[in-house]
């Protein structure tokens, strides 16, 4: 059983089919999919040197931009301590640059969390929240979220946090995953967005 599984407990089996066999993730079997983001817009262009930095952490980035292809890869392990971790691997393909967005999560059964250090090395963290709706997609909101700098950790007041809303769902239709991820700050704006569709692949 896979952190996601963990954590939704019953609410795991309302999910669309395919996206119960996308977060299954057996340990060390990833999943690997492209596709194309219709969309990925980033915040104001003052913000440009705080992008810049996270981009060398493999996080936020400048660039914006339709149709830019992208893949993602998820892999499920097991930590020296026993925890089950998933890597989240996204490398977005621009024209004249390709820009990552890595996250490393583990669960929190007690307070029904997943811990989502964002970066590599991480440079963020965020309590993640997920829920399913009744089309059987998935939702993930943030909670509280820190700063990272090594081994040492620091509060993000509210007002300066940067607050996720994540809709993944399948179109049948279309037979792909979708994906449509919002991060906004109540001072700032948009920090981030994307949205597209993904397909499965072997590698």
């Amino acid at each position: 059983m896979t952190i996601y599984q963990t954590l939704l407990g019953d609410d795991f089996n309302k999910l669309h089919p395919k996206l119960q066999q996308r977060y299954a993730l057996p340990v060390d079997q990833a999943f690997y999919a492209t596709g194309v983001m219709q969309q990925i817009a980033s915040g104001a262009k003052w913000m440009r040197p705080f992008y810049i930095v996270a981009a060398k952490f493999k996080f936020l980035f400048p660039e914006s931009g339709h149709n830019i292809p992208f893949t993602i890869r998820n892999t499920c392990r097991h930590l020296p301590n026993g925890e089950l971790e998933v890597l989240w691997e996204r490398t977005f393909y621009f024209r004249k640059k390709q820009r990552h967005f890595n996250a490393r999560m583990t669960v929190d059964p007690v307070n029904n969390i997943v811990k989502d250090y964002l970066g590599s090395p991480a440079l963020f963290y965020s309590d993640l929240l997920f829920s399913v709706t009744r089309q059987g997609k998935l939702m993930i909101r943030s909670g509280a979220q820190r700063f990272v700098m090594s081994s040492v950790q620091w509060p993000i007041p509210k007002i300066l946090e940067g607050r996720v809303i994540v809709e993944e769902g399948y179109d049948e239709n279309k037979d792909v995953f979708t994906i449509h991820v919002y991060i906004h700050n109540p001072l700032f704006g948009r920090l981030m967005m994307y949205a597209g569709e993904f397909t499965q692949k072997s590698f």
